[in-house]
């Protein structure tokens, strides 16, 4: 289980990010590219993940990692329910989004193990 706080943090830590509104939701930004979304609402995040890392990460339990089910789903973006994830998974899937929309020099900082 992640907080909105801890989720928060994690998100920010990430060299060049921002935090903003958008629409409804908190977006988390490298450059003017979105890697997350947060609805606090609905203790649920949104991550920009690539196809690959969308179905390896949604092994794990489909119920906790899946698809948006929708168009923006096959384009890679991911629902992750904060409420039942584990942060260490957590992390992983935030890094592998925010490598996925960051600069190349940026995303070189950070490995998925």
């Amino acid at each position: 289980m992640v907080s909105i706080e801890e989720f928060r943090n994690i998100a920010l830590s990430f060299q060049e990010t921002t935090e903003a509104p958008h629409f409804d939701k908190a977006a988390f930004r490298v450059g003017k590219k979105i890697f997350a979304t947060l609805d606090e609402k609905a203790a649920r995040a949104s991550l920009k993940l690539s196809p690959i890392d969308q179905e390896v990460f949604g092994l794990h339990d489909k119920s906790v990692i899946y698809p948006v089910p929708n168009k923006w789903g096959k384009q890679g973006w991911t629902l992750v329910e904060l409420n039942q994830v584990r942060e260490d998974m957590l992390r992983d899937a935030l890094t592998s989004a925010y490598r996925e929309v960051a600069p190349k020099k940026l995303g070189d900082l950070y490995k998925v193990e």
